[in-house]
């Protein structure tokens, strides 16, 4: 019989890896899963749709003290200064994000998935809506 905690792990991958067959054949929106973190400090400035960090995705495979402790990123939506700059001199995301352990910068879309204007916060639900790469003409205004 399966442990608890095997179980969870196995029902989470299985939900990441349907939600990113969804995405990859051609659906027009993603959706924003509990805990994700939408970063828009520097974003919607800068042209670019907002990022839309799968924290859970990455917490089945690493534990918190990998980014929290390790890559010094606070514990707060919002508290943390990551730019681009950053991220491509290996910091922050781009510690693991450089070509060799996950994608690499150069693909922007892969990141910035959030709604323009989305503000910076901790999503709560599953209900809040993205748009998928590529539909940021069409999408709606972000409710404040």
């Amino acid at each position: 019989m399966t442990r608890p905690a095997a179980r969870s792990w196995q029902l989470a991958a299985l939900a990441a890896a349907l939600a990113i067959a969804a995405f990859a054949a051609g659906t027009r929106e993603a959706r924003a899963e509990y805990g994700d973190v939408v970063m828009n400090a520097f974003s919607t400035e800068a042209g670019m749709r907002p990022v839309v960090f799968p924290h859970w995705f990455h917490r089945i495979r690493f534990r918190c003290k990998v980014c929290h402790g390790d890559l010094g990123i606070k514990f707060q939506a919002g508290g943390n200064q990551i730019n681009m700059l950053k991220i491509i001199d290996g910091q922050f995301c781009g510690a693991c994000h450089d070509g060799g352990m996950a994608w690499a910068v150069e693909n922007c879309n892969l990141c910035h998935t959030g709604t323009p204007n989305l503000p910076t916060q901790v999503h709560e639900s599953t209900i809040q809506k993205l748009i998928a790469p590529g539909q940021a003409k069409t999408a709606p205004a972000a409710k404040k």
